[in-house]
Parts: C-alpha cells; sequence; structure tokens
C-alpha cells in the first residue's frame, strides 16, 4: 500500500514493534527470573532491526536480530520453543531462523577438577568467576575438552576500537600461566 493509505497495507515493521516490545518486556523480565549461582541470569538483546524499501510505501517486510545469551542446560531448540509459545500467546506469526554456523552454548565447567584447582592456586582465586561473554572455550568444552576462560587484559577493552591490555598485565599472565604449567606432573 501507499504512505498515503496505510489503512490499505498490513504493515509488517508495526507488527515487528509488537514483537520487539514482547521480546524486551514480557520475556527479558522472565529470563531474570533463573539465576545461575555464578552467570547470573539469561538475557536477551535486540540488535538489529531492517525492513521497508521508503517512507511512502507501507513496509511488507522486516526483520530483527536478536542476541540471547544462554545459561547452562538451555539449547537452542528450548529457546526457539519458549519463543515460538510466547508469539503464539499473542496471535503474532514469527519466522525464527538461526543464522549462528556453530552453536554457542554457556560454559559451565567442573572447578573441583584438578587443573581447574592447580590453576585457581596459581591465580590465588578461592571461589570460581562467572562471564558474560562468548570465547573459544564454549565450543572446546562442548567437543568434549575441559575449558576455562583465562587472559590477560579487561572484557571492557575488548571489541572496542583501540582494543588494548596494558604490559603490566601480559607480563602477570604470562608469569600466572608459566607458574601454573611448571606445576604439572
Amino acid at each position: 500500500a501507499h504512505g498515503a493509505r496505510p489503512e490499505l497495507g498490513d504493515n509488517a515493521i508495526r507488527k515487528m514493534a509488537e514483537v520487539v516490545n514482547l521480546i524486551e518486556g514480557r520475556y527479558a523480565r522472565s529470563l531474570k527470573k533463573q539465576k545461575h549461582p555464578l552467570l547470573g541470569h539469561a538475557t536477551v538483546n535486540t540488535g538489529l532491526i531492517q525492513g521497508g524499501k521508503q517512507a511512502n510505501i507501507v513496509s511488507d517486510h522486516c526483520e530483527i536480530v536478536i542476541d540471547r545469551r544462554t545459561l547452562p542446560g538451555e539449547t537452542e531448540k528450548g529457546i526457539c520453543r519458549e519463543l515460538n509459545e510466547l508469539f503464539r500467546s499473542k496471535d503474532l506469526k514469527v519466522a525464527i531462523k538461526n543464522d549462528k554456523n556453530n552453536p554457542c552454548p554457556a560454559l559451565e565447567t567442573d572447578w573441583q577438577q584438578p587443573l581447574v584447582q592447580g590453576l585457581m592456586q596459581v591465580l590465588k582465586q578461592k571461589k570460581p568467576l562467572g562471564v558474560d561473554y562468548f570465547c573459544d572455550a564454549s565450543p572446546l568444552a562442548a567437543g568434549g575438552i575441559p575449558s576455562v576462560v583465562f587472559g590477560p587484559g579487561d572484557i571492557a577493552q575488548a571489541h572496542t576500537e583501540n582494543e588494548w591490555i596494558s604490559l603490566k598485565s601480559l607480563n602477570l599472565a604470562a608469569a600466572q600461566l608459566k607458574q601454573f604449567l611448571t606445576r604439572l606432573p
């Protein structure tokens, strides 16, 4: 439909706005109810929205891209099921497509494992910590390789225009890693 007669069209952007409101509102609030002791709660973020051709045409298509951070035990299939149930409850017809090439499950390593305990001793760390970002440890662990997240720097500098780590941080991490490796049998 022409933008001068929007009532004759079926505006995909307006419908997607309902979907975004549902995801960012009700769904995001529901995620806060499930808590992991180290990772907190799962999150969802609408990071991209695209639709329409130009302002004077009622949009016939709209797509969003969401980032759904998981907790250990959650699966992509389960997440799609809960989203589809949510959309059905509001009579919204939404097609969900997963564009990731590889799964990115949440990482949870048994911190009682001897190697993990050895690294924690070197780091003078009494309890495990959790982080809310993705790294290569996740697919390694999913492939059966016990993994931990360790490295220099601060996540606040990661993926920024001027990403950096201090030499002091790099040297400390190198010394800690050397100490850990020399303690191995």
